[in-house]
């Protein structure tokens, strides 16, 4: 598990930013807070405040620079995000009470060592130092510990309910290659030298014996070039092409970026090969090909690690809505808030639909 930035603290720094949920009241002069209890999932519950923080998260992480000009565009915001927020808050805690059926537990040693990780790369130098971080978004150690926990426990479950089940066979990958070739082609390629010849414009548009001009001097380069002298050095010399600095090298490119002109005056040249002088948008051209790529396809053998990945993640998104669906299916879930309900409700039907092949 590897850590790039301070994650952890991330609920934090937002709550800082929007402020933090009011106390919903005291209990015998005390500053308990009374939470409201949304919906309880297997016993265990989610509160107002659960909600909350996870609908800010959300709504940071959707637009970091969101400051609602108004109540009614906060509103608006909150019910876009908060079917999405509830379904993941259920699913998350489906997650982590099935890997606590299933025995896991974060030692002692893989937490330290995170924590390592953690300051190594927020380059926070002692624990205490950490300590103060984490202080001043009133987290403690112990909650560091409860958040990285759940990430872990997430992490196994998914890997032994789901990743360790998919199967994926060579029949499979031969059948995918075979019906896709084409992603695993390369796009045809050409290097290539070029001499421009540019044609004066004024605001009366082209002189004609300025254009015979520059073609009958087109036609000079272009005999020399055949006849043998360095095409590089007589893009330095004559070329009113930026790529003359360059002896007029350019690419490789796709043959696909060459003007209209440029493709039909190209097709089937080799290496080496000189184009007649073509009239293009820029002026007269010449064209020297030095390397073309035609199209190759990658063999199966170099193909297959790719293909695996692929349909393996495929069958990981189905082979995990499945499994969360049966944790659904299976748990207790009582709801004390009905218009977080019908949110949740909500939230299942946008999932299940973009679940859909």
């Amino acid at each position: 598990m590897k850590y790039k930035t301070f994650a952890v603290v991330v609920v934090g720094l937002v709550i800082a930013a929007m402020g933090r949920p009011v106390v919903l009241g005291a209990l015998e002069g005390r500053a308990d807070i009374l939470e409201q209890v949304l919906v309880k999932v297997n016993g265990e519950i989610i509160t107002k405040t659960d909600l909350e923080l996870r609908q800010i998260s959300a709504l940071r992480q959707k637009d970091p620079n969101l400051r609602p000009d108004s109540n009614a565009e906060l509103q608006q915001a909150l019910a876009e995000i908060t079917p999405e927020v509830i379904v993941d808050a259920v699913e998350e805690m489906l997650m982590v009470q099935r890997g606590k059926e299933l025995g896991y537990t974060m030692s002692t040693e893989q937490f330290n060592g995170i924590v390592e990780n953690i300051k190594k790369e927020n380059k926070i130098e002692s624990d205490e130092a950490l300590e103060a971080a984490l202080k001043q978004e009133s987290m403690t150690m112990a909650d560091l510990r409860r958040q990285l926990e759940r990430t872990m426990l997430i992490q196994r479950v998914q890997q032994t309910e789901v990743m360790a089940k998919l199967q994926v066979t060579d029949t499979e990958l031969k059948v995918h290659y075979e019906a896709n070739k084409t992603d695993f082609a390369t796009t045809p390629q050409i290097t290539l030298r070029e001499i421009t010849v540019s044609v004066p414009v004024s605001a009366k548009g082209i002189n004609v014996s300025e254009d015979d001009a520059a073609k009958a001097k087109a036609a000079e380069v272009r005999a020399k070039a055949v006849a043998g002298e360095p095409f590089a050095r007589l893009a330095a010399d004559y070329s009113d092409s930026g790529s003359k600095a360059n002896g007029g090298l350019v690419g490789p490119l796709s043959k696909a970026d060459l003007s209209d002109e440029l493709q039909r005056a190209v097709e089937g040249l080799k290496d080496g090969d000189i184009t007649p002088v073509t009239r293009t948008t820029r002026g007269y051209q010449i064209i020297r090909i030095e390397k073309v790529q035609d199209t190759t396809t990658m063999p199966f053998e170099d193909a297959k690690s790719d293909i695996a990945d692929k349909i393996a993640n495929e069958k990981r998104v189905g082979e995990y809505a499945k499994f969360i669906d049966r944790l659904r299916s299976e748990a207790i879930i009582d709801w004390k808030n009905d218009e977080i309900k019908k949110a949740y409700e909500v939230g299942l039907t946008r999932l299940r639909t973009t679940e859909q092949p």
